[in-house]
C-alpha cells in the first residue's frame, strides 16, 4: 500500500489528540535531553567515576529505556494509554529530581533507572496511539506516513532545543538543570491529566497474556524490526564512529556539536518536504530502501575518502557528507517503519508491537555496537570499517518484508 497522494495535513486539521500527542512529543524530548547531554560529564567530574563505570551507567538507562518499551506498549494494551503516559510522567519527575540530589554512586543508578524505565512506559502508549490516529488520519484522506514524519519533526525539534535550554542552566549547577527537566514533565503531567481522553474510541483493553506468542511468529513483522535495527545501527555510528573520523581529521572533537546540529537542522526543516515529495512517488517498502541505500552511501564517502587522510577543513567534509546523507536516510526510513507497523500487527495489540519494534533493534544495536567497536579498533587498512559499516543497511533491504 502506498501513501496516499494528497498534501500534508496541516496541524489544525489533525485530531485534537493527534495534536496533543504531538506535542507531547516535543515536550518530552526537550526535558530529556535538557539532561542527557550533561549527565556522562557530571558523572566523571561530580563523582570522580571512572569511564568504564560511565559508560555502564549510561548504558543503563539505554536498557532500561529501549530495553523496556515492549513492556510499556503490552501495558498501554492492557490500560490505555492515559493512565501508562501518566504514571510515566510521574515517575520521570521522580527520577530526575532525584538524580539532581544523588551523592553517591548508587542513588546515581537508582535515579537512572527510573528516568529509563519511565520512558519505556510513556513513549511506545504515545507513539502507538500515534500510529494508530495516522491510520485513521488516512481513512480520513490524509497520510498515515506524513502523520509520523510530523511526529519525527517535534521529536527533533525538542532534541534541539532541550541541550540549548540545559547548558544555559548549567551556568547555575547540575540540580538546576535536572530539576527544571523534572519541571517540564509537571507540565506534561498536569497538561495530560487535564487534556488526554479517559477513553479513545475504537481502542479496545486486551489481555496480557499470549500477545508475545504471536508476535514472535510473525515472520514478516520481526523481518521489519531487523532492518530497523540494522539502520538504528548506522544511526548510532554518529556516536560511535562520527567521533573518531572527526577527532582524527581535526585532532579534537568540538566541530562533533556542528555536525550534530546540522542533522537536527535537516530533520526540522526537511522532513516534511521530503515525506510530502516521497509520498506520492514510493510505496512504504520502497522508501525504506532509498533510505538504507543513502545511509550505506554515506558510509561509502567515508570510506573512499580515508585512505587519501585529509586533515582540517578538507578531513571534515566526507564526515558532513555522511551525517547529510545518513540524515535524508533518516528521514525516508523512520516515519515510514513506524507507519508500516499497524498493518503487520494485530489491531488490539498496536502498543505491544510498536514498544517490541524498539526493544528488538535496540537489542540489535547493543550487540552490534560491541563488533563494531572492536572492528573500529583492529590494525586493518583504514576504509575497511566504513566499508563494512556500508554493507550493514544495504543488507538489511534484503530483511524487508514483501508488501
Amino acid at each position: 500500500m502506498t501513501s496516499a497522494s494528497v498534501d500534508l495535513p496541516r496541524t489544525d486539521r489533525l485530531s485534537p489528540l493527534l495534536r496533543l500527542l504531538i506535542l507531547t512529543q516535543l515536550a518530552f524530548n526537550i526535558g530529556f535531553f535538557a539532561v542527557l547531554p550533561f549527565l556522562s560529564e557530571h558523572l566523571g567530574q561530580a563523582f570522580g567515576m571512572a569511564g568504564w563505570l560511565v559508560g555502564f551507567v549510561l548504558g543503563l538507562r539505554t536498557f532500561s529505556q529501549q530495553g523496556l518499551f515492549v513492556v510499556g506498549g503490552a501495558l498501554a494494551d492492557r490500560y490505555g494509554i492515559r493512565p501508562v503516559v501518566l504514571a510515566g510522567c510521574v515517575l520521570r519527575i521522580a527520577g530526575f529530581a532525584w538524580l539532581g540530589y544523588a551523592e553517591e554512586t548508587w542513588t546515581v543508578i537508582g535515579a537512572v533507572l527510573l528516568i529509563g524505565f519511565a520512558a519505556a512506559l510513556f513513549s511506545p502508549a504515545v507513539e502507538s496511539e500515534v500510529a494508530r490516529q495516522a491510520v485513521v488520519q488516512e481513512a480520513q484522506g490524509g497520510s498515515r506516513t506524513r502523520v509520523l514524519a510530523l511526529f519525527t519533526v517535534a521529536g527533533q525539534a525538542g532534541a534541539f532545543v532541550g541541550p540549548l535550554l540545559g547548558a544555559l542552566l548549567l551556568s547555575v549547577d547540575f540540580r538546576t538543570v535536572c530539576l527544571a527537566g523534572a519541571g517540564i514533565f509537571v507540565l506534561v503531567l498536569a497538561g495530560h491529566a487535564w487534556l488526554l481522553p479517559q477513553h479513545i474510541p475504537g481502542r479496545g483493553r486486551v489481555q496480557l497474556k499470549g500477545g508475545m506468542r504471536v508476535l514472535l511468529r510473525n515472520r514478516r513483522f520481526l523481518a521489519l524490526c531487523c532492518a530497523y535495527g540494522a539502520y538504528l545501527l548506522a544511526y548510532n555510528q554518529l556516536y560511535l564512529a562520527l567521533p573518531d573520523e572527526v577527532e582524527r581529521a581535526t585532532g579534537s572533537q568540538s566541530a562533533l556539536a556542528w555536525l550534530f546540529a546540522l542533522s537536527s537542522l535537516l530533520v526540522v526543516t526537511a522532513q516534511l518536504p521530503v515525506t510530502r515529495w516521497v509520498g506520492s512517488r514510493l510505496s512504504l517498502r520502497q522508501s525504506i530502501v532509498a533510505g538504507l541505500l543513502l545511509i550505506g552511501a554515506g558510509f561509502a564517502i567515508v570510506a573512499v575518502a580515508r585512505p587519501a587522510d585529509w586533515t582540517g577543513t578538507a578531513g571534515l567534509l566526507p564526515s558532513a557528507g555522511f551525517v547529510v546523507l545518513l540524515t535524508f536516510g533518516q528521514m525516508l526510513v523512520a516515519p515510514v517503519a513506524r507507519a508500516w507497523v499497524p498493518d503487520l500487527a494485530e489491531e488490539s495489540r498496536l502498543g505491544l508491537y510498536t514498544g517490541a519494534l524498539s526493544s528488538v533493534s535496540g537489542l540489535i544495536v547493543l550487540i552490534g555496537s560491541s563488533i563494531t567497536g572492536s572492528l573500529l579498533d583492529t590494525d586493518l587498512p583504514p576504509a575497511v570499517p566504513w566499508l563494512v559499516l556500508a554493507a550493514v543497511p544495504v543488507a538489511a533491504i534484503g530483511l524487508l518484508p514483501r508488501r
